[in-house]
């Protein structure tokens, strides 16, 4: 019955800004409904972001609402920092790891590399992308040392 996920949506202050922040990070502007709503394509015709622009875009952060992750391409996840830093977008601190590189999170068989911003409202975002784990790895890591500790099995 489901097939994937089409559509999600996030509260922002400002439209016209956060809809250039959006298309920044790659995303193609589809429409705009109004003066308080645009939905730009993540992959086109495939899944799209929602954009409500919102007085209450101050609601306190929990991992549960105002997330968004981004599948990237393990290529993509090496290049991550810089490519995010090049276009002015800042990384920030998550589950304890400082955001000089990408890092690693093990759940048996497979693992999921990552790395976590703020769009301009505090809404949460994220790139990951999901590895092979044959060895069932259990600790958390950057991603450098995952590669390291990869390449020496």
């Amino acid at each position: 019955m489901i097939k994937g996920l089409y559509e999600t949506h996030l509260p922002v202050s400002n439209l016209s800004n956060s809809i250039e922040f959006y298309k920044g990070l790659g995303l193609e502007f589809d429409h705009q409904v109004e003066d308080n709503l645009a939905f730009l394509w993540i992959e086109k015709d495939k899944s799209w972001l929602g954009l409500w622009k919102t007085e209450k875009v101050e609601v306190e952060y929990h991992p549960s609402i105002r997330h968004l992750a981004f599948e990237v391409s393990i290529e993509g996840m090496k290049n991550s920092v810089k490519w995010l830093k090049d276009r002015g977008y800042e990384p920030r601190k998550a589950f304890g790891f400082e955001p000089t590189e990408p890092f690693v999170m093990p759940n048996n068989d497979y693992a999921h590399a990552k790395i976590h911003f703020n769009d301009p409202d505090g809404n949460s975002l994220e790139f990951i992308c999901k590895l092979e784990n044959p060895n069932k790895i259990k600790e958390r890591m950057y991603f450098s040392e995952w590669e390291r500790l990869h390449h020496s099995l």
